[in-house]
């Protein structure tokens, strides 16, 4: 390793900064500076010297936000101040008896200024800073001690890695709520439901699970957000209130709720409160009450504590959503997994601000124990305000001559009989031909998280299958632009777009592919896992039950799972399709494995990309014609062998024509790397 010169720190330093300062602008602030491009490059950029000189990699590099090796548990932590719950209150009445409780403590008080924020539904979480870097991460727990989670909470990016202080007290502790976005909650309850495993009940407890996730790779796949809300410095008297504290929270470089309000009369908190219980589903998470602060430092210490709660705070807490409503019909869904799984078609009620008509029922068990039957009037609820689902049934109410729901025998999309393995609550379609299955392992093979096709939704799918185009995600690497434009309401523009999203999924990394073919229990981050232990498709394939099983992180459902994927005889066949199409079925070869590398048209060429291409990135062709054995350059000359053109190209192209440099459209691009 050569000496580190002050240039490379330096650069080191520069690179941090302008990372850091984007991670904040797009994160915090909600206002990226910097294309994707150019932070991806940057970024690689600084792992490269790092990975050459490890001694120079800090605790607050944007790189280390992600920890590679999961922990084998959490040990506990005791809080240096306990981190109390909140007295609740659920109405306006008891908001006023509680003023009048802290009044008789202090009497001679006249007037108070109240902090109102809103209360996110989350899981609290105690940051401990040192010289303005994360040190520490510990949960609630149960107030006096909580667990430590400190490479789980790196990986949240809206709480900073390194304080935006010149000059940072020695230690600081920032409380507030870690929570999981709505729309990160759907996306992942709608993988878990196409992968046959249990729905998580509300965005709370899905990020509660997640924080206690071992694996901190899980975590930042998740996506969870942070609002901070008060903050202790020791021996410090620098700030007087809390209106004071959430402003220096947003100086140093956290997310503060921006909804904030300091009220100077308890009216004003009624009117506060009374808003945001009519507003609260305008905002993209969950909000369950509202938390009202005596806003003046000095107070708050006056009054102190009860055994349980501050006596200076109190949640107003929302009226939970119930209605009743009547079961019209009970169907049945069949996910890609070939889980049936119950709905209760009921008469549109209007509930936590959209209007409700289906429930899931989960399973015959579930059914069974509500004895719930058509015709039966039912209450339900929002779990969390999220996902409908029936508490109970007014058996009261039942009409005569209702009879129980049974299950289905056969599937009702290809008739197969149906099973209920033994031990499990899911009743199945084994059928692996079946239109369901292959509708849900087409869209969980094209979601994000797998291959990444952008415009094989769900709809685009269900036109393929019912045409006749797709009978196995390996039709998808066959299919022809005239096909696809044939299609209702899809055109060429459409149909070029879509070839070309296939065609760049072949670059996706073996992991990604072992996640898509959608083996049961194998999710995201066990596939990863999975590859990293077995880098071919051939050594996975083959590998024993008792072998797989002895791979970190990898149990014996997991292990009995992949084992037997791999002797049906129908995914053998799709393996081999796959692998003759161009699909990455093994690790990324090294460099100095590249002369085993299989040759291709791109083998040896040299590329320059010029202007803007209609569906890649720059980086994303980059990466393709490299993978293929090609070479990329940031300038024509007589060396150059192809120029890929798009939009708006400038004066490369006029050197190309000049030197009569063969000109690629990103199309021609595509078809060579076929």
């Amino acid at each position: 390793m050569s000496a580190v010169t002050p240039e490379i720190q330096q650069r080191l330093e520069q690179l941090k900064q302008q990372l850091l300062k984007a991670n904040y602008a797009y994160y915090v602030l909600d206002n990226p500076i910097m294309e994707d491009s150019v932070y991806d490059k940057l970024y690689r950029e600084l792992q490269d010297i790092e990975t050459q000189y490890p001694k120079l990699i800090a605790p607050d590099s944007p790189t280390q936000r992600v920890g590679d090796k999961p922990a084998s548990q959490f040990t506990s932590v005791r809080h240096n101040i306990p981190l109390y719950s909140l007295e609740n209150a659920f109405n306006l009445d008891e908001l006023a008896k509680w003023q009048e409780r802290w009044r008789r403590v202090t009497p001679d008080i006249k007037e108070v200024e109240y902090v109102c924020e809103l209360k996110i539904d989350g899981n609290a979480i105690a940051l401990t800073y040192e010289n303005g870097i994360l040190v520490r991460g510990v949960t609630r727990g149960d107030g006096v001690t909580g667990e430590d989670i400190t490479q789980n909470v790196r990986t949240i990016r809206s709480i900073p890695l390194r304080l935006n202080l010149e000059t940072p007290p020695p230690v600081i502790e920032v409380r507030g709520e870690a929570f999981l976005p709505l729309d990160e909650f759907d996306r992942i309850n709608k993988e878990r439901e196409q992968a046959g495993e249990s729905l998580f009940a509300n965005p709370r407890n899905a990020a509660a699970g997640t924080l206690r996730q071992l694996d901190p790779k899980i975590v930042d796949k998740r996506r969870l957000g942070f609002f901070a809300y008060t903050i202790y410095i020791p021996n410090d008297d620098l700030l007087k209130s809390q209106w004071e504290a959430l402003n220096y929270l947003v100086e140093m470089g956290f997310v503060v709720n921006p909804h904030r309000k300091l009220c100077p009369s308890l009216e004003a908190v009624d009117e506060y409160c009374q808003d945001w219980e009519t507003q609260r589903r305008n905002v993209p998470y969950m909000t369950d009450g509202v938390v009202i602060k005596i806003n003046r430092f000095s107070l708050q210490e006056e009054l102190g504590f009860t055994q349980k709660f501050p006596r200076w705070a109190i949640a107003l807490k929302y009226p939970a959503e119930e209605a009743p409503t009547i079961v019209k019909q009970i169907s049945v869904n069949v996910g890609r997994t070939g889980a049936v799984t119950p709905l209760a078609i009921m008469e549109p009620v209007h509930l936590a601000g959209t209007i409700v008509q289906k429930a899931t029922l989960h399973n015959s068990d579930r059914i069974a124990q509500l004895d719930i039957r058509v015709g039966d009037t039912v209450i339900i609820r929002k779990a969390g305000e999220i996902i409908p689902e029936v508490i109970r049934v007014m058996h009261e109410l039942r009409p005569p001559n209702t009879q129980p729901f049974q299950m289905p025998t056969h599937c009702p999309e290809c008739s197969s009989a149906l099973v209920r393995p033994i031990g499990e609550a899911a009743t199945r379609c084994v059928n692996s031909s079946c239109p369901a299955i292959l509708r849900g392992s087409i869209v969980h093979w094209a979601s994000r998280d797998a291959l990444d096709i952008r415009g094989l939704g769900e709809k685009v799918v269900i036109l393929l299958i019912e045409n006749g185009l797709v009978k196995s995600i390996a039709d998808l690497y066959e299919l022809k632009t005239e096909q696809i434009a044939s299609l209702e309401r899809m055109g060429t523009k459409s149909a070029d777009n879509l070839i070309n999203a296939i065609a760049l999924s072949k670059i996706q990394p073996w992991s990604r592919v072992l996640y898509g073919l959608g083996i049961r229990y194998v999710g995201s981050v066990n596939a990863k896992i999975l590859a990293d232990s077995f880098p071919t498709v051939e050594q996975l394939s083959e590998a024993s039950i008792a072998t797989l099983e002895s791979v970190y992180g990898i149990g014996s459902e997991i292990a009995e799972s992949v084992h037997d994927w791999f002797k049906i005889a129908a995914n053998q066949t799709l393996v081999r399709r796959l692998q003759a199409a161009g699909l990455q079925l093994a690790a990324s070869v090294s460099k100095k494995d590249k002369s085993t590398q299989k040759t291709t048209a791109l083998t040896g060429k040299t590329f320059v990309i010029t202007g803007t291409l209609p569906t890649l990135k720059r980086n994303e062709a980059k990466d393709l014609i490299e993978q293929a054995g090609g070479k990329v350059t940031g300038s024509v000359s007589a060396k150059t062998d192809y120029l890929v053109v798009g939009e708006e190209a400038g004066s490369k192209l006029e050197k190309a024509q000049e030197l009569g440099i063969t000109q690629l459209s990103e199309a021609q691009l595509l078809e060579m790397l076929r």
